[in-house]
């Protein structure tokens, strides 16, 4: 048995961001973040063909289904910026996941704010030794305030 000290990082968050997304392998998926590719060819493995990296995904055309964003070891501040750009590649009802470092809860909250200001809602998130991660989707096209 593999020792999960012994899976390189960018595979014990690969997980958590599938199951947050709630992906399929139907989804188009873009990744973003200093690690972008190497993710999106271990999505390949795992079976998601329709992967790509921000350095291959094309023009912005609301075309994505699903945005992963791995923002380690990077500062919160060029965060938002890249926010701005890449939310312009997902389907109005695209879902958008973050994942950073582990977090102060003043920095959580900031991410959460952040987010909001771009008209997402957070749905669920995740933490654990490599970080933390919030799966968010446009204000109105929330199913469960669409219920409300």
């Amino acid at each position: 048995m593999i020792s999960p000290r012994s899976i390189p990082p960018g595979d014990r968050i690969i997980d958590p961001m599938i199951a947050l997304a709630k992906c399929s392998a139907q989804h188009r998926i873009v990744v973003a973040g200093s690690k972008a590719v190497e993710l999106m060819f271990d999505l390949h493995r795992r079976g998601f063909a329709r992967a790509a990296a921000t350095a291959n995904c094309g023009r912005a055309a609301g075309q994505y289904d699903v945005a992963l964003v791995d923002w380690r070891r990077r500062p919160f501040r060029t965060l938002e910026p890249t926010l701005d750009w890449l939310v312009k590649f997902l389907d109005q009802a695209g879902v958008l996941v973050v994942w950073v470092e582990p977090q102060k809860a003043s920095a959580t909250e900031a991410l959460r704010l952040s987010l909001e200001k771009r008209g997402f809602i957070i749905e669920s998130g995740t933490v654990n030794e490599c970080g933390c991660a919030v799966s968010a989707r446009r204000r109105e096209h929330n199913p469960l305030r669409k219920a409300a």
